[in-house]
């Protein structure tokens, strides 16, 4: 079905309407062979709080946007290759219902869909493209991922130090290695995490220990575990992009 949607007329206008609803400061999205699966809202969890964001769905790249003026115009275009994707799903808690994590090595963060079925569908439709780019690339899936930010407001003190409580001066800052929320003095140290930024990046105190000594990947992958089962600590976009553009802290 993807091969043969991919010089149809109806795929390349679709495209083109994608790219001209994002404008000049969007990235051209029309190339051969890539194919508009599908498009919707979603809810993105943000730092701050949860935000209707609109994605795209391509067989090669998953696209997703601000809303300025629905189905005419987004803005902030972020681009993440599907070559490098995973997906898990999260339980249901509160308001929060029909989520799963999107993880790549350089950002990972959770979306919820309106229904169940429709986070069936997304959820199914990735797994699909992933399966058909893994297997046409002789590829194997991607075992590294970003760390999930915890939310601001899941955190009133410090993660690390348990003492340090939070105020307008005394500001909150997130770990680039395992997403905890710390405290100034927790997070002083810099490392470089490649697959995240070309320059060092803040991480916590016990994260840069860890990484020093080489001891980090098996702590890593426990927290990794966690995220699926516990979704309320651990969800949030590890850039900090859209909106909220305190992206240094």
């Amino acid at each position: 079905m993807v091969d043969r949607l991919a010089n149809s007329e109806a795929n390349t206008r679709r495209i083109s309407i994608v790219e001209n609803c994002f404008g000049a400061a969007g990235q051209p999205l029309t190339i051969p062979g890539r194919v508009l699966i599908g498009e919707g809202v979603l809810t993105k969890l943000c730092r701050k709080k949860p935000k209707a964001r609109q994605f795209f769905l391509f067989n090669d790249i998953l696209v997703y946007g601000n809303i300025v003026i629905q189905k005419k115009k987004y803005n902030k275009q972020h681009i993440i290759p599907l070559e490098n994707v995973t997906i898990d799903s999260i339980q249901d808690e509160g308001d929060l219902r029909n989520g799963w994590l999107i993880k790549t090595p350089t950002k990972s963060f959770a979306v919820y869909a309106a229904t169940a079925t429709e986070k069936s569908e997304w959820m199914n439709h990735i797994n699909k493209c992933v399966s058909d780019l893994l297997s046409k690339s002789g590829k194997t899936p991607s075992n590294e991922h970003a760390a999930v930010w915890v939310p601001d407001s899941e955190a009133a003190v410090c993660m690390r130090c348990q003492k340090a409580k939070f105020t307008p001066v005394n500001r909150r800052h997130h770990c680039r290695k395992c997403g905890f929320v710390v405290c100034g003095p927790c997070s002083e140290k810099r490392f470089l995490l490649p697959s995240q930024s070309s320059k060092p990046v803040r991480i916590c105190d016990f994260c840069y220990d860890l990484l020093s000594t080489g001891e980090m990947t098996a702590c890593q992958s426990a927290r990794s575990d966690s995220y699926s089962q516990s979704p309320k600590s651990s969800l949030n976009d590890v850039s900090d992009d859209d909106d909220d553009e305190d992206s240094s802290d």
